[in-house]
């Protein structure tokens, strides 16, 4: 079936073409022309009375959506959270769990090795945010899940499941440096969080591989003092290395808009990812989290004693329009921070990420105030 987009603002990787015209035919994208002719072929024709056509979003760290966590490790957890974001503009993910049990990361695994096998499932793969980080950087991870880097579990976990994708550890623990080539070797993205690292350990990290940093000023410490001594903390360092690159909680509460601003100015769009951290409040009508020491406060998820925030209530398309509302980032540069940037880190750029001929037909339309007006996923519409 052939549809085409028609009289609309299309972002492709050379630009804006203003009045232009996007064709898929199934779940690919087959032509992207300079003009709103008709096509004859076309099955289905939609105006897009002067909308932005842009690329969906790809989401690198999410805990969950819709009432469910991924941690819960079951299908119709991974898929009511997978939907409740793809109606918010998030067509391809990378599920996240939390510092978990080797029992709870197996049975997540296993869902999402099935998931991943389709297509048109939009799961991309398995993140997983710990176990092994820093206690005292550990935020609202649960404390007594934590632990030291352990080559007989990571090595099975990842060498028994297909979909583990990234891997996050504070580096200067005993054992992570190793972990980081192993991982590569498996094609598996390193990242490191809840770190109390200094300028050597990140320099160390990424030497090991370690290329990426999760959730970019929480949980790590930035410029501190040691007695009468000035350090650079993990950002300095994690800006010092230059090819490294970070991904923002975008909600405008976790980084406040002037730091996003920074790192966008910094880091560049090609390094700056932008991610919600969502837990399973996010696009839901629950007030619930998965994790009882979490409360929703501020339109943010907290622990209840108020130590740390815990994750966000975020979407796909709220971070799109704090990008540019907030931080004053320009459109074209928002909307490849949640698609480009984050294809490239997952190493899915060749089918994702951009407009463009032959890629995956994941497409999102908003209006002039930076609205969601449709999702395509595959070149299904999205109800």
């Amino acid at each position: 079936m052939l549809t085409q987009i028609y009289n609309g603002q299309i972002l492709t990787p050379s630009g804006w073409i203003n009045d232009g015209s996007l064709l898929f035919e199934d779940s690919r994208i087959v032509e992207i022309r300079k003009n709103s002719n008709i096509e004859p072929r076309a099955d289905t024709a939609i105006n897009a009375l002067g909308r932005y056509i842009v690329p969906g979003g790809i989401e690198l760290h999410c805990h969950g959506g819709g009432g469910c966590d991924f941690m819960e490790g079951t299908e119709e957890a991974f898929k009511t959270a997978v939907m409740a974001h793809r109606k918010h503009g998030t067509t391809s993910i990378v599920p996240t769990l939390s510092s978990a049990s080797l029992p709870m990361i197996e049975a997540a695994a296993q869902v999402c090795d099935e998931l991943i096998e389709d297509p048109f499932s939009g799961v991309l793969g398995l993140h997983l945010e710990g176990p092994y980080f820093n206690p005292l950087k550990a935020g609202a991870q649960m404390p007594e899940l934590i632990r030291l880097p352990d080559p007989d579990e990571y090595h099975h976990i990842v060498e028994d499941f297909n979909c583990i994708k990234r891997w996050d550890s504070a580096p200067e623990l005993p054992g992570a440096i190793e972990m980081g080539p192993y991982l590569t070797s498996k094609d598996v993205l390193p990242a490191i969080a809840h770190t109390a690292a200094e300028f050597d350990d990140v320099k160390a990290a990424y030497e090991a591989g370690y290329t990426h940093a999760t959730h970019f000023y929480n949980g790590m410490p930035g410029f501190h003092n040691v007695r009468e001594f000035k350090h650079a903390g993990t950002v300095e360092a994690v800006y010092l290395m230059e090819n490294m690159t970070v991904e923002m909680i975008a909600d405008g509460i976790h980084v406040p808009p002037t730091l996003l601003k920074l790192v966008y100015h910094m880091k560049g769009v090609e390094r700056t990812a932008m991610v919600t951290d969502a837990l399973a409040v996010a696009a839901s009508d629950s007030n619930k989290a998965f994790d009882p020491r979490v409360i929703i406060e501020d339109g943010v998820c907290k622990l209840a004693d108020r130590s740390a925030l815990a994750g966000s209530v975020a979407t796909m398309d709220r971070l799109i329009r704090t990008a540019v509302k907030l931080a004053d980032i320009p459109l074209h540069d928002a909307c490849r921070m949640v698609a480009e940037t984050p294809a490239r880190i997952m190493g899915v750029y060749d089918r994702k990420g951009s407009l463009q001929r032959g890629k995956d037909a994941d497409i999102l339309i908003l209006d002039n105030n930076i609205n969601l007006h449709a999702v395509y996923s595959m070149g299904k519409l999205v109800k």
